[in-house]
Formats: structure tokens, sequence, C-alpha cells
């Protein structure tokens, strides 16, 4: 029904400079409206980002697949830690691209639909109930670890969670707007980090993250 649609905004995706070729098969095999609102489907294609409930949003398309590419995922099988799981589109297209994701979601109705809306479709995400700001230490250490909303500052707790070698994605600043952060860990205590400016997500909830 949206095969066009999906041509259309990969053809969008390519032009903005997404050149991983997984991440965008990806995005053209996973079907975005399927994480949406029914009333919102007639804009599953626009390359924006769309409520949800509870305050919250499926991110904006060229915003995943940017995310998704800083990750630099090479093989199948990398272990990917997300932080907000939300709709599940994020994590769908890790799982479409053959990562072993496991996905932690604060808020407990989104957790829930998150989590029946992948047994339903198939994507085999381990979902959890929690604070994403803390991680989740007994899968670790992780070679990827993706954050889908804003944070304050980079949580210890995901810094240590993160493999040698391994790349996080995560923006930082203030509750209005935020710099993207890549980290890639060279040891224990020491990381190669690039910032990308001007990103804007939803605030980063947590012991580590954000106050209620």
């Amino acid at each position: 029904m949206f095969k066009v649609q999906r041509e259309e905004l990969i053809n969008e995706l390519t032009k903005k400079g997404i050149s991983d070729l997984a991440v965008i098969k990806a995005i053209g095999n996973v079907e975005r409206e399927k994480f949406i609102p029914k009333t919102m489907r007639h804009f599953a294609y626009k390359d924006a980002a769309l409520p949800i409930g509870y305050e919250q949003t499926i991110s904006q398309p060229y915003t995943v697949a940017y995310m998704t590419q800083l990750l630099n995922i090479k093989k199948p099988g990398v272990k990917v830690l997300e932080i907000g799981t939300g709709s599940g589109y994020q994590a769908a297209i890790l799982d479409e691209m053959g990562c072993d994701v496991y996905s932690i979601e604060r808020n407990m109705d989104l957790h829930h639909r998150a989590a029946k809306l992948f047994d339903k479709l198939g994507i085999r995400v381990h979902a959890k109930y929690g604070d994403g700001t803390i991680g989740w230490a007994e899968y670790a250490p992780f070679e990827g670890i993706i954050v889908t909303a804003g944070s304050p500052t980079v949580p210890q707790k995901l810094k240590d969670q993160l493999s040698i070698g391994g790349r996080m994605v995560i923006p930082v600043g203030d509750r209005i707007s935020q710099k993207l952060y890549l980290l890639i860990k060279k040891s224990e205590n020491e990381f190669d980090s690039e910032i990308i400016p001007e990103f804007t997500f939803v605030p980063l909830i947590g012991r580590e993250g954000w106050k209620l």
C-alpha cells in the first residue's frame, strides 16, 4: 500500500546523505506505518517525527537513518542496546539489519505496546521495562548503544557497558535542543568522540538522565 511512498522516502534520505546500503535496505523493508497510530498513517513516509502518545514521538526517518549509520554495523549478530523503545521502529530497523537488539523503555504502556507489536510482526527484540539510563548490565558489553532521547550528560553506566571498540550514539544537551555525540570506546577510560549539532529529541528520564 505504501510502496511508492517508501521508495520516495528512501530517495529523499539518500539525497540527504544516507549512504549505508544496509541502513537504506532496512528502511525500505520495515513498514513504518505499523509503528504509528492508525490516524497518523497517511503521514508514515513523511520525513518527520510523529506523536505516538504519552508526550513521545516516533523519530524522523532521517534521524533514525543517520543515528543507525553512525553505529557502523558491518556484520550480522552485532549486539546493540537501545535506550527508549518508544514505538519500536528503531529497534525494528536494527533487527532487520541482523543485530541482536536489547531495548529498554521507561513508559510501561509503550513497552507493552511495542513488545506486543514485535511478537505480532515476528521481530526479534529483547524488550524490557525499566530505567534506560542505567543500561542492561546483565547482557553487557554491547558493541553498539543508541539512545533515542536527549540526555543532560552521557550516563556513566552506559559508557561502562560499551565494549572496547564499540560505538555509542547519544543526544546530549538541554531539554530544548541537543547535539548528537558519537563515542567510540578505545579503552576502559578512553573515548574518541565526534559531535554533530542541532538535533531535537524528547528528554531522557531516569537516574542518570533528566528528573521528572
